[in-house]
């Protein structure tokens, strides 16, 4: 049944003159209600969006930014692994300097001497065998610092940087004179040779050796370590002549 309801709207004009009378019926003033709620909506929504496309727009600079910033964080993460890889590259040419490579060539299988004896070895090398003049290591390995003498800090020795646990011979044949310990010298033996010559091995690890022992040149007598005043794996090594240090280094010849 259709709603026959009028609103009627009373226009009085200032003057009081030529009033007059408007009659509106019910559901035209429900349209009109329900039209203006939907402008409404439609105005809040388009606003919303203009407002949420706006705050994307003010955050493309942010955004362009997080962007160079990420760029620029791999580009030092791609300088980092370049540095890795020259840092891996010259590790391996410190290990090839040490001999560390070849001295697991050499050592591989080689069972390690009982305790109180050595390995000995034969040997062509030219010289007398009971000269200390051989090389005391499997391995190179690499002098990090020379004989000194005549200065505040004299160094009688050499030492040679080289793995734990390596093979450390004997320069020369001769006489076990001292094996122990010492608070410099850390786990040493000391060799008698002909001609007043003797031989220290400093900063072993462990002795195969004892004094009274009589030792073959290239007889492995010890391993290295860092025992005593030392600060990593290396052979101190000393020789005298006559009770007076010698540069070793003058005599020995290396592999």
């Amino acid at each position: 049944m259709r709603d026959r309801r009028r609103l009627t709207l009373l226009l009085i004009p200032p003057d009081n003159a030529g009033t007059r009378t408007i009659q509106i019926s019910y559901r035209l003033v429900k349209f009109l209600v329900v039209f203006t709620v939907v402008l409404i909506a439609c105005l809040l929504g388009f606003g919303g969006y203009g407002w949420y496309k706006a705050a994307q727009a003010a955050r493309v600079p942010g955004l362009e930014a997080e962007v160079e910033k990420l760029r620029s964080e791999l580009e030092q993460v791609a300088e980092l692994a370049a540095s890795l890889a020259e840092a891996e590259s010259n590790y391996k040419r410190v290990r090839h300097l040490l001999g560390i490579d070849e001295a697991k060539r050499h050592e591989t299988g080689r069972s390690i001497p009982p305790m109180g004896r050595g390995l000995k070895a034969a040997t062509s090398a030219p010289g007398p065998v009971d000269i200390p003049t051989s090389w005391p290591l499997v391995q190179t390995g690499f002098v990090t610092q020379e004989a000194t003498t005549g200065t505040t800090e004299p160094h009688p020795g050499v030492d040679i940087a080289i793995p734990q646990d390596s093979y450390i011979r004997a320069a020369g044949a001769g006489v076990v004179k001292a094996a122990g310990t010492d608070e410099v010298y850390g786990v040493y033996v000391l060799i008698e040779h002909a001609d007043g010559y003797e031989s220290l091995y400093g900063h072993a690890s462990r002795i195969f050796v004892a004094p009274g022992d009589s030792v073959a040149r290239h007889e492995v007598i010890a391993l290295s370590g860092s025992t005593g005043r030392s600060t990593a794996p290396h052979l101190h090594l000393e020789i005298r002549r006559e009770g007076q240090a010698i540069d070793p280094l003058s005599l020995l010849r290396k592999p």
